[in-house]
């Protein structure tokens, strides 16, 4: 292989390939959770969701801008601290997977549902897949037994 300049170079290229796909998980929830603070009436349009009243208002900028905020800095921690690669990869998978589970639940409690939230429900499932698939590359020999 030839040398490379790297940013951790003590880093295995597996441990990148996990960080890198953290950080762009990071940054999209960073970029989502600015539009929905910033734009909650656009967003909140783009998924069909009513934000009634101040309280409505007040959830929405809440739970889709600082949840969201604070997810993305969850997903950007293996940037500041390298050990924490590995929970927040495991994090990445059970979010993505809870958010997979009750979406399909949702479609089959909501008929017609997927026509207004298709780009969500195909984005959960990409960051799932890449988690699940990831998780499974690079598990530990302790990991090995789940």
């Amino acid at each position: 292989m030839k040398n490379r300049v790297r940013l951790f170079p003590e880093e295995s290229e597996s441990t990148m390939l996990v960080k890198g796909f953290l950080v762009l998980v990071g940054v999209l929830y960073a970029g989502l959770s600015l539009y929905c603070a910033m734009q909650p009436g656009k967003a909140s349009n783009t998924v069909h969701l009513d934000r009634v009243g101040p309280g409505g208002q007040s959830e929405f900028f809440t739970v889709y801008g600082g949840l969201e905020m604070g997810m993305a800095l969850f997903f950007l921690m293996p940037l500041i601290v390298p050990s924490f690669t590995r929970p927040a990869l495991w994090a990445c998978l059970l979010v993505h997977g809870c958010l997979v589970l009750f979406r399909a639940i949702s479609l089959m409690l909501y008929q017609g549902a997927f026509a207004e939230v298709r780009s969500v429900t195909i984005g959960e499932w990409v960051v799932f897949g890449l988690s699940l698939t990831l998780l499974l590359m690079t598990r530990t020999s302790q990991e090995a037994t789940i």
